[in-house]
């Protein structure tokens, strides 16, 4: 059966086909979600109007929101399936399942509701101009249209890898962010749609994504289950996903609020300062993004690794994945450093915008060779079950240290501390994540 020889991957192959295996479909699921965030952006920028890119800029972290609520149960859910395969409990995992799924339903219909009833107040707090107000609130208006399908699409690119399923789980994401970055140009340049026509293609992308993942269930092609009869909160179902969900998914929610608290900070300071920032943040989303699909990779062969008590096992896998997520990570940031001035000049074509994003690019580069290294260390507590040190990291890095660091930054050097912020941020929330896992792993990992 495809499911036990995906489980035994897990518990018998090498190390380093075990962790290439599970890890290179979730990076390439992440390099998805690059194109797809990039996507937008460049087409957009082809209209040479860098007030819309201003407005995609503005939108995209509160847009990000839903996919952070995916994210509690796709991460909680693949953390508590994971162990309990790796201890049998095979109907408790389906159950587990089946709670993401109709927790995504229910919450994602409700962030819709709240977001087309609050987009004006939504737009004044992301810092949306006179000049951009117009083009944010389209954008806005339409993308939320997806949000049960964002919520699910993300869980489920988690969930399935929990059993093994890592091509399938890959494919969902590839197939609905592939639809968008199709329908990008076409809506916005040949159909002439320009801001509303990128929305369009989001949220054509996103159902289609979350399409598949339900298909996927429907044929039988995954032993977990969706089915409402599956549905229950008890037996620790809700309170074991969310304990580790909601830690999980705080990275990714701090992430969104502290970009929208960036700018609107940056606002102040004119809205190509705003277009110049939110491209010099994708510059090092090339980064990021595949690092978080490595770290999302090993989570549950290290999950499987902790319910089956293998400890010999668990440190190999960690061992190799850090190194290997080390050596990824610098050779992307040297890349990027590289070329910062080709990719800055694809998306901006006002001189002062691109002075702006080259600058700041730079800026954020400094620290992006230590993201391999954070996220799988993150992802590892969280496989481990670490609810409380999850909850601090993924409260420290967006937001316990980066926002009050913005803010004590900016009032030091101006502008140029808004963007400092985040590489001393990314310092000493990485120096956290060893503190806390050093400490996790000596009790959790005991004999």
């Amino acid at each position: 059966m495809e499911q036990n020889k995906s489980l035994d991957v897990f518990e018998n192959a090498p190390v380093r086909k075990a962790v290439f295996q599970n890890a290179l479909p979730a990076m390439a699921a992440m390099l998805m979600v690059l194109v797809y965030n990039l996507a937008d952006t460049f087409f957009i920028g082809q209209t040479h109007n860098d007030l819309q890119v201003a407005a995609v800029s503005l939108c995209t972290p509160v847009f990000l929101l839903f996919m952070a609520m995916g994210t509690i149960f796709g991460l909680g859910g693949t953390s508590v399936i994971s162990r309990a395969m790796g201890e049998g409990r095979t109907e408790y995992a389906k159950k587990v399942s089946a709670f993401c799924m109709w927790g995504c339903v229910v919450v994602g219909i409700t962030m819709s509701v709240l977001f087309w009833i609050f987009i004006d107040q939504i737009l004044s707090l992301m810092g949306a101009s006179a000049d951009t107000w117009a083009y944010s609130k389209t954008y806005l208006g339409i993308v939320t249209a997806c949000g049960p399908f964002v919520l699910i699409a993300n869980c489920y690119s988690n969930v399935l890898r929990a059993e093994g399923q890592s091509t399938s789980a890959m494919m969902g994401m590839l197939i609905g962010n592939l639809l968008n970055v199709i329908l990008d140009p076409i809506m916005i340049l040949v159909c002439g749609w320009e801001i509303a026509g990128a929305a369009i293609a989001t949220v054509i992308g996103n159902i289609v994504g979350a399409v598949y993942y339900l298909l996927c269930f429907r044929r039988g092609a995954s032993m977990l289950s969706i089915h409402p009869r599956d549905f229950t909160l008890r037996g620790g179902v809700c309170s074991s996903v969310l304990a580790i969900g909601i830690p999980a998914s705080l990275g990714s929610l701090m992430m969104s609020i502290s970009q929208i608290v960036m700018n609107s900070c940056m606002s102040k300071y004119g809205d190509m300062a705003v277009a110049g920032i939110g491209v010099a943040m994708k510059v090092t989303m090339m980064t990021g993004l595949v690092c978080i699909g490595l770290g999302q990779g090993v989570q549950p062969l290290l999950g499987y690794c902790v319910g089956k008590q293998d400890r010999d096992r668990f440190k190999k896998v960690l061992t190799f994945s850090l190194g290997f997520a080390f050596i990824l990570s610098v050779i992307l940031t040297g890349i990027c450093y590289l070329f910062t001035e080709k990719i800055v000049s694809v998306f901006l074509t006002d001189v002062e915008a691109f002075a702006y994003g080259f600058r700041f690019s730079r800026i954020l580069l400094s620290t992006s060779a230590l993201f391999g290294v954070y996220y799988v260390l993150t992802n590892t507590l969280q496989a481990m079950g670490a609810a409380t040190p999850s909850l601090i990291i993924n409260l420290s890095r967006q937001g316990l240290i980066y926002i009050p660091t913005l803010f004590i930054l900016e009032a030091i050097l101006g502008m140029n501390g808004l963007i400092w912020a985040q590489p001393v941020a990314d310092v000493l929330s990485l120096m956290l994540a060893i503190v806390l896992l050093v400490r996790r792993t000596t009790r959790v990992m005991k004999a």
